[in-house]
């Protein structure tokens, strides 16, 4: 998932992240204090507010109303086969479903797999290599048509058609042979719409597989839906809402989906406001105003706030209004490993150890808002374990300070003294002020840096289309989680597979492939359902021999800020989607 602007996964990741965010939250020190107090008297917990588990009679009255989001930029394209963006996530997941997802609650619970358009979640047959699903009926999408097992073979196929930005399907029987000049995967996809059946055939055991089923990208689209991508325009789906419109340069809409109705509550509940509106082009400075005012509902929670108006929240007036919680996720500088100097591994060691994380926390709003790393798992995943060998003094578990000594030794020995070195990023304030850091932290060991900042929407497809790569050095990302799974970091960001020429949609950045490393993460994926404790123990030897090959510079483990207008009600935070537009009422 995802996520800056675009993407997200979201994983994100985050969206992610999961996915690439939308941008990143700036404060400077004099928001530090503030925050500090914000996360002492506002909610960051995930479970609902006292007005959201109300008697049934109470939540039927509490739909109704325009939810409105401001966000600075679009989230690009809006084909839920490529898009890879927390941004659209937070809204695909209302408007679309797939064979099961993620439980639509807040808290510890938002992180179960429950059934979805499928009746319940089967258990593989043959080694683990094939799910029968019982689809459910009478089930419409928002144009009128009626969901058929079959509607799931097109959503599969398009994620090698249009294509899809990640190998997640890649097991499915058929899939190695599909490209967008066509895909057949009438052996990996066999729908019976007869008997409302759906069988999933891989070409070996997946233990991820609920997870990446429970994805955007697997999202039930109409059978008829164009095999190409169809831009703007988002094909049909079976959720509360349907997409009305969705102009990058204004807004999208979202009314409701007449022909919705609850057949699982926990993956799908009733949904609260009548419609919802995400506006676009404004700062986030007026953003923070607008809602403050009353104007519009939500602040969208990958825009960064500034650190003058982070004060101003940390007022009485805002407790409730504020919440603040633990992302898992990374903020990172990609380093182009295709092109002088960092094809060169002491090269980016030397950069590693030369980052002065201090000043990126400080530009992401403090320690309140952000935590120094060096390495590519994010805290709280089972395989974490803290590593950096890229510090000042002898530690190697925690960062304490940058090593310039150290880093002009390997700069000289790696005979990349004085070149020059672009640094892509975005436009908006943080990505400047992020840009700049890591231009001063390159000058300080001989390099000669320069800035090349781009808009949030355009940013994210720059660095990761291969046909741009002569034209930058170091890449600014970010990336949330797609689900709480290691190789959602270490395999799609940092594996041989996700680097895919010439496209927009090539999540490994810095085009970084060790076939070594590559078998230990084919080998720790294989091992996860029969061994997950060495499976565990290999995933933190992979995150360390990642973290060795320095093919980023890891800044900070992010946290988040919702902050929303004084008439919305009934929050909740899932670990998985972060805030649930869908359940929030207006008042």
């Amino acid at each position: 998932m995802k996520l800056p602007a675009t993407a997200a996964h979201p994983a994100s990741l985050p969206p992610r992240s999961r996915r690439r965010p939308h941008a990143g939250w700036l404060a400077g020190a004099s928001a530090l204090g503030a925050l500090t107090l914000i996360l002492a008297g506002c909610s960051s917990s995930g479970s609902p507010s006292a007005s959201s588990t109300s008697t049934s009679t109470a939540q039927a009255g509490h739909k109704g109303g325009t939810f409105t989001i401001l966000a600075n930029s679009a989230f690009g394209v809006a084909d839920p086969a490529q898009n890879y963006t927390l941004e659209e996530w937070q809204l695909l997941i209302d408007t679309h479903d797939g064979l099961v997802g993620f439980a639509k609650v807040g808290g510890v619970a938002g992180a179960k797999i429950v059934p979805d358009l499928a009746t319940s979640i089967p258990t593989p047959t043959n080694g683990g290599k094939t799910y029968v699903f019982h689809i459910r009926q009478g089930i419409k999408f928002s144009n009128g048509q009626t969901l058929k097992p079959s509607d799931f073979v097109r959503t599969f196929e398009r994620q090698f058609t249009v294509p899809g930005p990640t190998s997640f399907y890649s097991d499915l029987v058929g899939a190695s042979k599909c490209s967008t000049k066509g895909c057949d995967l009438s052996q990996g996809v066999v729908a019976d719409d007869t008997a409302y059946t759906l069988t999933l055939n891989l070409t070996g055991p997946d233990p991820e597989l609920m997870d990446q089923l429970s994805l955007p990208f697997a999202f039930a689209v109409p059978g008829n839906t164009s095999p190409k991508l169809t831009g703007n325009n988002v094909p049909p789906g079976t959720g509360p809402y349907m997409w009305q419109s969705y102009n990058p340069n204004t807004q999208a809409v979202l009314v409701r989906n007449p022909y919705f109705h609850v057949w699982n509550a926990e993956a799908q509940p009733e949904a609260y406001p009548n419609e919802i509106i995400e506006k676009y082009g404004l700062q986030v400075s007026d953003e923070v105003r607008a809602v403050q005012n009353g104007q519009a509902n939500e602040v969208f929670d990958g825009d960064q706030i500034p650190s003058d108006q982070l004060s101003q929240l940390n007022s009485p007036q805002y407790a409730s209004q504020v919440h603040v919680n633990t992302l898992t996720a990374d903020w990172y500088f990609a380093l182009n490993t295709r092109h002088p100097p960092f094809n060169n591994l002491q090269a980016r060691q030397a950069i590693n150890y030369a980052a002065n994380r201090a000043a990126y926390v400080k530009i992401a709003g403090g320690s309140s808002l952000a935590v120094p790393t060096c390495q590519i798992l994010p805290p709280n995943y089972p395989s974490y374990v803290p590593y950096c060998p890229y510090t000042a003094g002898p530690g190697h578990n925690t960062w304490t300070g940058p090593d310039l000594a150290k880093a002009k030794q390997l700069v000289q020995q790696s005979g990349t003294a004085g070149m020059k070195v672009v640094v892509n990023g975005t436009n908006d304030q943080v990505g400047k002020a992020l840009v700049e850091q890591m231009i001063s932290d390159l000058d300080a060991i001989g390099y000669k840096a320069t800035p090349q900042l781009l808009s949030m929407s355009v940013q994210y497809p720059f660095v990761q289309n291969s046909s741009n790569s002569g034209k930058w050095n170091v890449g600014w990302s970010a990336w949330y989680q797609d689900y709480p799974a290691q190789s959602d970091f270490l395999n799609v960001l940092l594996g041989c597979g996700t680097i895919h020429p010439n496209s927009d949609a090539s999540p490994n950045i810095a085009a970084f492939c060790d076939q070594s490393i590559q078998s230990k993460i084919n080998q720790a994926e294989s091992m996860e359902a029969t061994d997950p404790t060495g499976a565990a123990k290999l995933w933190t030897e992979i995150d360390q021999a990642d973290t060795n090959a320095a093919p980023w510079v890891d800044m900070y483990n992010p946290k988040q800020i919702d902050f929303l207008s004084s008439n919305v009600h009934g929050y909740s935070w899932n670990p998985q989607w972060y805030i649930l537009i869908d359940r929030l009422w207006l008042s």
